[in-house]
């Protein structure tokens, strides 16, 4: 089959690797223009356009500012696609688009549809402090992550488990998914379910506001907090340490049910310890990030900071 593949993250990138190693017939990829990170503010390519440029620079790869023009729909009709595979590309696929291909057009998402329709599944996901996760290969309809599911795979979710940890289980699940997917397809035997609407939940974008921990919330709410946005963007308070106020990003915890006290003050500061107290329980700082510095363990951080900083609301 003629495949033309929509993704823009690493993690589209890995299922792309993934297509292209087996065999499948990409003849194009898509993806979201550079986009300007970091201080320095420099023109980034996606990760989907590093791969592919440093991997396959023979398969034709197109960066539109909007996919949905009419411009460049003829240019994907010219490659006479059976089929587009979408991958957390970012943006809203559109009628003009979804008619073009000679089957489907079909999308990966992170998560057990219909919950967690949206932009941030995996995160939300263990926020949400869920026990199970898994992806949903749909086709593709007009109203976002609402077509009829094609296959699902499910995993467990650990308790100490971070984003890095679960976007790595549903990327591999992912692969197996789409692989039985396209065998399907191709020899007519996909089978379509729809989904129950009634049950549909949204996972909202991640927001600045989503990464500032609030203390007095119970520890079992900040652990996952913390877990779901590890390694990066990464949830953080704020310190005052040195006579200066600091971002401090922890990047893993430990929830500690047996001790209480004032949300937000130090209840052990000492050697490998560092534990505060939430609204409800206290938490164990395992590994953090001081504004300006590198990850560290928390005994790293007490061997340069005997004296514990003070939590700021």
């Amino acid at each position: 089959m003629r495949i033309v593949f929509f993704g823009t993250p690493p993690f589209a990138a890995r299922i792309l690797d993934f297509l292209v190693a087996k065999g499948h017939g990409i003849v194009a990829i898509v993806t979201r223009p550079d986009k300007p990170r970091g201080r320095s503010g420099q023109l980034q390519p996606s990760a989907v356009k590093e791969m592919a440029l440093a991997k396959w620079p023979d398969i034709p790869l197109f960066q539109p500012e909007k996919a949905s023009t009419e411009y460049f729909a003829a240019q994907l009709k010219n490659l006479k696609p059976d089929l587009f595979v979408v991958v957390a590309y970012g943006e809203i696929i559109k009628e003009n688009l979804l008619k073009i291909p000679t089957k489907l057009c079909i999308n990966i998402h992170a998560s057990l549809l219909p919950k967690y329709r949206g932009a941030a599944p995996i995160q939300r996901v263990l926020m949400n402090g869920e026990k199970e996760s898994g992806i949903t290969i749909i086709e593709m309809v007009l109203k976002m992550d609402a077509g009829p599911m094609l296959e699902v795979l499910k995993t467990p979710i650990g308790e100490e488990m971070n984003f890095r940890e679960l976007e790595q289980k549903l990327c591999d699940l992912s692969c197996l998914a789409i692989e039985s997917t396209l065998e399907k397809i191709e020899l007519g035997t996909i089978q379509k379910q729809e989904q129950n609407h009634e049950e549909a939940t949204f996972a909202l974008k991640i927001t600045f506001e989503d990464r500032v921990i609030k203390w007095e919330k119970s520890a079992e709410e900040v652990h996952n907090q913390i877990r779901a946005l590890a390694p990066a963007p990464g949830a953080f308070c704020y310190v005052e340490i040195g006579g200066q106020n600091k971002i401090l990003r922890i990047i893993r915890s430990k929830k500690n049910l047996t001790l209480n006290g004032n949300a937000g003050s130090t209840l052990l500061y000492k050697k490998n310890e560092w534990i505060v107290a939430c609204g409800q329980g206290a938490l164990s700082l395992l590994e953090i990030q001081l504004e300006g510095k590198k990850s560290m363990s928390t005994e790293e951080f007490i061997r340069g900071n005997p004296h514990p900083p003070s939590l700021k609301f």
